[in-house]
């Protein structure tokens, strides 16, 4: 017997509603929770992409996402998370200056949803996401998976949806002419911000870079490093002899050793609490030793001495001439505060050749690493204070177009003060 075939009206009904559907999955947003980020500790729980956010038990530790909304309007927010059987978590979600709360019950190893339903967003523009622990302390409030958004606002919502929480590294690049030998590179560098996993660098080259970091709440550092040749970008027990770079020098207190996992080479570090907000200087010198090597020099202006102090001294091989592609960076090596805002000055950059003529370098061009191409937006560069300036992280309006030239007001005034050790 022949089935009666469906009207052309209810054809047309089921096309809309699989429509609706289609529209309604596609403008949902998953935002996992191995991008969000913790506060006040940043270590307070586990981090993971397999986990999500798990172990947080602190209800004074809060989770955070940070995203562009495109598009005001309405936004429905829930989050998923994994709670044992017969355990329940009470949870708040604040945005945009509105909060709302949701108490969820587990069932062991598949996901349940807090529904925390719809905020009002008032314009375009990055918010800030806040998941507070309503539980006793003590009391596991989840391993959370995932932000859900929906709703008109989330249509166009930007969120940086991988592993990688570390802001954007960005760089200054200094154009000099190919005919040019670069035998000194002078910078000023003045760290603006410092949030700990922070890398100042002022003294880029083909070889190697020169800068400061923050590497805890009570520990700084002045870094020169010098790569291998070669191609070996891990182990530096795989680098042959003649690949190597060697230690001809360092100052006192001077830490030298190795470097791996990015390139190998040659790393010396001075711990020393550089100050916020203070001018700082560096200097690196290229001298040919023959006509394959190269010794390379990084020297700092120490504050408290007020003199010259050599970090090290290292002989490059394959070389035999000077420097080449010179730049400067700020970089947020880890990731756990990837959403702090970073920003430093750099001034008053020049160039000397062999035979001792000064050359300002007074413009630069921006770039940035591959997460600034598309997963964090927030890099900038510019000029402030007439010397350029690197900001990242902090999730700020705009970002600065990679490739964009800048020019500082010279000053015309070479640093002649160089009384350098030995």
């Amino acid at each position: 017997m022949e089935r009666p075939r469906p009207s052309l009206a209810l054809i047309q009904v089921f096309a809309v509603l699989i429509a609706v559907a289609a529209s309604a999955s596609a403008d949902e947003l998953r935002v996992p929770a191995f991008t969000a980020y913790l506060d006040p500790d940043v270590e307070g729980a586990r981090v993971s992409q397999r986990m999500g956010v798990s172990g947080w038990t602190d209800p004074n530790l809060k989770v955070l996402w940070f995203g562009r909304i495109a598009t005001a309007g309405q936004l429905d927010c829930s989050a998923t998370l994994r709670l044992p059987k017969d355990a329940t978590s009470k949870l708040r979600l604040t945005v945009a200056g509105q909060s709302a709360e949701a108490t969820v019950a587990g069932d062991g190893a598949n996901l349940v949803t807090a529904g925390f339903g719809s905020f009002e967003i008032p314009q375009s523009g990055y918010q800030r996401f806040t998941l507070e622990s309503l539980n006793p302390p003590g009391q596991r409030a989840g391993d959370l998976d995932a932000l859900i958004l929906g709703g008109p606002a989330a249509t166009g919502a930007h969120f940086n949806l991988k592993p990688r929480r570390n802001a954007a590294s960005v760089h200054l690049v200094y154009p000099v002419e190919r005919d040019v030998e670069v035998a000194a590179f002078y910078c000023e560098m003045t760290g603006l911000e410092d949030p700990i996993w922070t890398y100042y660098m002022a003294c880029g080259w083909h070889r190697g870079y020169f800068g400061m970091q923050v590497n805890s709440p009570t520990e700084r550092r002045i870094i020169f490093s010098v790569w291998d040749s070669g191609n070996e970008a891990i182990d530096r027990g795989k680098v042959a002899d003649e690949d190597r770079v060697k230690l001809i020098a360092k100052g006192e207190g001077v830490y030298s050793g190795d470097f791996g996992n990015e390139g190998t080479g040659g790393h010396s570090h001075l711990k020393y609490q550089w100050k916020t907000g203070e001018l700082q200087r560096f200097l690196v010198t290229a001298k040919p030793a023959d006509a394959t090597h190269t010794v390379y020099s990084g020297y700092y202006f120490h504050p408290d001495r007020r003199q010259w102090f050599l970090i090290s001294s290292w002989k490059a091989p394959k070389e035999g001439g000077y420097m080449r592609g010179l730049y400067s960076f700020s970089e947020n090596f880890g990731g756990a505060n990837g959403h702090l805002f970073r920003k430093a000055l750099y001034g008053n950059q020049w160039i000397r050749t062999p035979d001792g003529r000064w050359i300002e370098l007074a413009e630069a061009l921006f770039s940035h690493d591959p997460t600034g191409k598309a997963d964090r937006l927030d890099r900038f560069m510019g000029v402030e204070n007439e010397q350029f300036f690197l900001a990242h992280g902090g999730f700020g309006e705009g970002f600065t177009p990679y490739r964009e030239k800048f020019t500082r007001p010279p000053t015309g005034k070479a640093p002649t003060d160089f009384v350098l050790p030995e």
